[in-house]
């Protein structure tokens, strides 16, 4: 019998077909590097691990439907710098491109979360804010305030404890990583405050011959005092003037801060607490800030309106009363139920 040979493909039918097969190869990983779904810019939440290999994040955006083929990011990622992608908390659309994609894994533009600090708040309701938000740790962040070293002069042998940053905690808006440190929000927020104490600030307070830390004091009353704007530089013309014969500043809002949580109205027995917060009980300026003041604050403490105004009472809308003697300041009270 004679043995049937197998027929052999002629060489160049094998090259047309590998040719072939290595075009659909091309248009495959071509088709795999586009976006997903070049309309749809819902950005999709994905967390990318450390020490993980670029198939492996290739596998997680796969999953979380964020590109079409993990293998074609993987190929993509070893020639365009797959060694150099970030872990971190990421916002991704299926609009983006991988080459798009890779290239914010490499600079690392991780999602950012923004949280705002109200003016007058204090360090206690900062605290409980980004606590809240799940931006960072009680303890750890309460660590942060009392320990995390700063090189400003205003800040100077303050004792150790988490208040010691009262006043100087700026109220502003601010976008964190979620990975920022406490150290870094509070050098962050420190920092904000650094930006208000500019050439001209600082000497309006020589001008004054006043301290950063007493303008911040005043300032931090004038904040929790004040309800409208107008009313901040003359209720900060009353506590100038007011210090300036060496009566007791008698402001409400340095009890509240003692009694920590605010009441709708004070009593006697309130304005008897001892402390030397306790503008009721000792003259001169409170021993710190009671709040973190904003701008508005800071100026009216620096640029208070002339005028002999020595008493106000709020009037229920907002807004005080000013009086310049005792007796005017009794008929407001009786007037508006204080």
């Amino acid at each position: 019998m004679r043995s049937r040979r197998k027929k052999a493909w002629p060489f160049g039918i094998l090259a047309i077909i590998g040719i072939i097969a290595a075009v659909i190869a091309f248009q495959s990983y071509r088709q795999g590097l586009e976006p997903l779904e070049p309309g749809n810019k819902q950005e999709i939440i994905v967390e990318i691990p450390a020490n993980v290999t670029a198939r492996d994040i290739g596998d997680i955006l796969e999953v979380k439907k964020v590109i079409r083929s993990s293998r074609a990011f993987a190929n993509y990622a070893r020639g365009h710098g797959g060694e150099s992608l970030k872990a971190g908390e990421y916002l991704l659309s299926p609009s983006l491109s991988v080459p798009d994609i890779l290239q914010v894994l490499i600079e690392g533009k991780t999602r950012l979360y923004s949280f705002t600090i109200p003016e007058g708040y204090t360090t206690r309701q900062i605290v409980d804010l980004l606590t809240g938000k799940g931006l960072v740790d009680r303890d750890a962040f309460r660590k942060a305030l009392a320990q995390t070293p700063l090189e400003y002069d205003y800040l100077k042998k303050l004792p150790a404890n988490e208040n010691r940053l009262e006043g100087f905690l700026f109220p502003a808006t601010y976008r964190i990583r979620r990975d920022t440190s406490p150290e870094e929000i509070v050098r962050m927020l420190v920092s904000r405050f650094d930006q208000e104490m500019t050439p001209e600030v600082r000497a309006r307070m020589k001008e004054l011959n006043i301290s950063v830390r007493d303008t911040v004091v005043l300032a931090s009353l004038i904040e929790r005092e004040a309800q409208k704007a107008e009313d901040r530089p003359v209720i900060s013309a009353v506590f100038h003037n007011r210090l300036n014969k060496g009566m007791k500043l008698e402001a409400c809002s340095t009890i509240q801060y003692l009694l920590g949580q605010p009441k709708a109205k004070l009593y006697y027995k309130d304005l008897q607490i001892e402390s030397p917060y306790n503008t009721y009980k000792y003259a001169g300026l409170p021993p710190g800030p009671i709040a973190n003041p904003g701008k508005a604050s800071l100026q009216a403490a620096l640029y208070p309106t002339k005028t002999d105004y020595l008493y106000f009472v709020a009037k229920g809308d907002g807004y005080h009363q000013f009086s310049r003697t005792f007796n005017e300041h009794l008929r407001a009270v009786a007037k508006y139920g204080n």
